[in-house]
Order: C-alpha cells, then sequence, then structure tokens
C-alpha cells in the first residue's frame, strides 16, 4: 500500500504542477496579443489540458486502489481481547445446562419434518439450495421470536426501525465489509452499485451517514428488523445443514452511537440484554470474548453467544455483540460535536461557543434474535418424547396463546 501511496502523492504533485501551468497560460492570454503568440498559447493550453485528463485519470484510479488498500485494514483491537484463531477465545459466562432426555434425540430437521414445519425441498426446486419454507406454526414462531426481541429490546430504550435491504455497495464498504470478491458474503446486483444486506448494520450504519450530532443527541440506540441475504461462499459440513446456516433469514439487529468514552460501557450493556433475552428462553449457553482471528475487520472487541444444540451435539452460534469504536464512523463521516462546559463570558459572544471541534462516534451493533438458529434451538431444546414441542412462555403472547407444537394426524 506505501508503493500505491508515493505514487499517488507524485501523480497528485505532477496534477497541481499542470494546473498551474494551465492557469498561467489562461492568464497570459488576457489582453491583446499578436495572433501568433495567442496561438502558441492556445496550443500551449490544449497539450496541458490532454495531459492533465489523462493524469486525472491515473490519480482517480489510484486513489480508487489506495481505498480498496485502506479498506482491508482493519480495527485495532482491545488491549483484552485474546490473541489466536477460534480456538484462542476464552469464555466469559456459562449459563445453565445441558438438558437431558429420557428418549432418542432429533435433530431440527426431522422434527421440522415431523411436525410439518419446514419445506427445503420445494425452496430448492424454486430458488437453489439453502432456502426453505416456513409452514404452520414455524411461521408463528417465526412472527412470535420477531416480535418478541423487538418488544423486550424496545423497553430498554431502542427506537425501533425497519431498514431498506438495497443499499449502496459504498456504503457496504464503509461498514468494513467487502461487497466483491471470490469468498465475498454479499450478494451484489449486476448493472447497479447496489447490494442485498447481510445484516441490518449496515442499513443502520448509514443513517447517520455525513452528519454532525449534538452531544445531547447521544447515545442512538436502535433496535432494527430485516431480512438478511448471504452467499455463505465456502460454507459446507453437517453442521450448516437445515436451517443453522442459510442464504436468507430475518433477524432483530441493535445497534449504538455513542461518544468514544462510553462504547466499552455500551458493549456491555448489548452483551446483557442478549444473554437477559436467551436466559428468559431457558437456552443453555455460553458467552465467550472472541480471539484476535475472529473478529472481522470492524470489530474492536466481539463477544459471541453460542447455545447448545441438542440434534447437533455442540454449541452453535446464535448471537454476537461488537464494539467497532470510529472504524465505521470515520469512513461513513459520523461525527458528534462536544458540549463547551467552560465556556467563558468571552465564548458566549455571536460567533462563539459553538466551535467545539467535532470528534468522530463510536458504534456497537448485537444480534437480538436471528430467527433461523433460535428455531434450531427451540425445536432441539424442547422437543418432547411424544413428538410435540414445548414453546418457552415468554413467547406464549406473541404466538397467541400457543403452548406445545403438536403432531398433526390425518
Amino acid at each position: 500500500m506505501r508503493s500505491i501511496s508515493v505514487f499517488r502523492s507524485h501523480r497528485w504533485q505532477e496534477v497541481e504542477r499542470l494546473r498551474a501551468e494551465r492557469n498561467a497560460v489562461a492568464n497570459k492570454m488576457k489582453g491583446k496579443l499578436e495572433p501568433s503568440v495567442r496561438q502558441a498559447l492556445v496550443e500551449e493550453g490544449k497539450n496541458l489540458k490532454e495531459a492533465l485528463v489523462t493524469l486525472e485519470e491515473d490519480l482517480v484510479q489510484l486513489t480508487d486502489r489506495l481505498q480498496q488498500e485502506a479498506q482491508s485494514i482493519p480495527n485495532i483491537t482491545h488491549p483484552d481481547v485474546p490473541i489466536g484463531g477460534e480456538e484462542s477465545s476464552i469464555v466469559r459466562k456459562m449459563v445453565g445446562c445441558q438438558p437431558e432426555f429420557t428418549f432418542t434425540v432429533r435433530d431440527h430437521l426431522q422434527i421440522g419434518k415431523d411436525l410439518d414445519l419446514f419445506d427445503f425441498d420445494a425452496a430448492s426446486e424454486v430458488s437453489g439450495s439453502k432456502f426453505y419454507y416456513l409452514k404452520n406454526e414455524a411461521v408463528l414462531l417465526e412472527m412470535g421470536l420477531i416480535n418478541w426481541a423487538l418488544t423486550e429490546v424496545t423497553k430498554k430504550g431502542f427506537t425501533p426501525l425497519i431498514t431498506p435491504e438495497i443499499v449502496r455497495s459504498s456504503v457496504v464498504e464503509k461498514c468494513g465489509f467487502q461487497p466483491r470478491g471470490q469468498n465475498t458474503q454479499v450478494y451484489s446486483i449486476e448493472g447497479s452499485d447496489q447490494c442485498l444486506i447481510g445484516t441490518a448494520e449496515i442499513p443502520v450504519g448509514g443513517i447517520h451517514m455525513d452528519s454532525i450530532l449534538p452531544d445531547s443527541a447521544l447515545p442512538l440506540k436502535y433496535v432494527a428488523f430485516s431480512h438478511c441475504f448471504r452467499t455463505e461462499a465456502g460454507a459446507a459440513g453437517a453442521a450448516t445443514r437445515g436451517l443453522y446456516r442459510v442464504h436468507q433469514f430475518s433477524k432483530v439487529e441493535m445497534f449504538i452511537f455513542c461518544q468514544p468514552e462510553d462504547s466499552n460501557m455500551y458493549h456491555e450493556e448489548l452483551i446483557q440484554i442478549e444473554e437477559d433475552l436467551f436466559t428468559s428462553l431457558g437456552l443453555h449457553f455460553k458467552t465467550l470474548d472472541m480471539a484476535t482471528g475472529d473478529l472481522g475487520a470492524p470489530a474492536y472487541r466481539k463477544f459471541d453467544v453460542e447455545a447448545w444444540m441438542p440434534g447437533l451435539g455442540r454449541f452453535g452460534e446464535i448471537s454476537s455483540a461488537s464494539n467497532c469504536t470510529d472504524y465505521q464512523s470515520r469512513r461513513l463521516g459520523i461525527r458528534f460535536r462536544p458540549f463547551l462546559s467552560d465556556a467563558s463570558p468571552a465564548n458566549s459572544k455571536k460567533g462563539k461557543g459553538s466551535a467545539a471541534p467535532t470528534q468522530f462516534v463510536h458504534t456497537l451493533n448485537a444480534t437480538a434474535c436471528a430467527v433461523p438458529r433460535m428455531i434450531v434451538c427451540l425445536l432441539e431444546n424442547f422437543q418432547q418424547e411424544d413428538g410435540s414441542v414445548f414453546i418457552p412462555e415468554p413467547l406464549r403472547p406473541f404466538m397467541g396463546g400457543l403452548q406445545v407444537i403438536s403432531p398433526k394426524f390425518k
């Protein structure tokens, strides 16, 4: 990247030199001149213009390359983040214990087949692999989970949003994701500069793009519902079967804009909200402080929640909470203007007192409910010997009072 930066600097200097020469020629042409002198200046100006166009095109290309290289540089990490790959992550908390079954445990695919809750075969014919139809009580379960999560998080002072699900590629890049490339998780729309979102984090992050917020407005807390679309490039294996890893799903996402000194505090608040939500459903889960190799580009620190999935016989990720500090806000141009608490009488005069330098906000995001994996957890953990599935009490008001999903007999 340094060589590109140096080359761009040289090109910029050349562009500035030619612009100065062109301006000088333009100044010489003012007033009366001999025809031969004027013609010579016209030719010189024409040559300078052509050379300048070529250099400016090179400068644009170099700037784009430099921007792409810069966007590949990840955020710095919190000093307490464990160093290494995913296996180096540290367990922060363990909640609950594995359910005990006196019968043969079924995975969510078998449960869904027995209770007529999904149709993967028809969806594969209509849309391709890793798509699905939800049927019968599974539809109520998805809607119930969404409304439950939105209701509970809104009680915490978050503003509910429904976001656009198509965004500009530039916004995806500014949020720290790569919309192009061999293993991208982003669906790009051919012939446009737009993409389908992989998370509501992206459109919510862009809602205050290129803005200066008053410090009195912070923190801004949002909880957003959206559908999400991911290519899941490279995903394979038994652990990705069924609803665990799909191309389209519903999700409720929390997002916070705050002052820099508060972001660590709000990170703890977000993970606590997640833990409270999953505890209320009676899930067995662990919270992890993720190692550097699993953070992704935007995250300064990331906590993951992994829930026990009896059908898989292991823990599976159901949510994460990330503090992205000013990594996204610098790219998105989101600042705030601090309040001058020590304003003197001199500063209270007209034109004074509002000139505090702006700072970049910090951004944080966290998953309140990724619906398909929550359905996996609920079906597998609350399956009964008679083939039915018990509905956790907090969800029942959002599912018309339904307490049990029972087998259908013809």
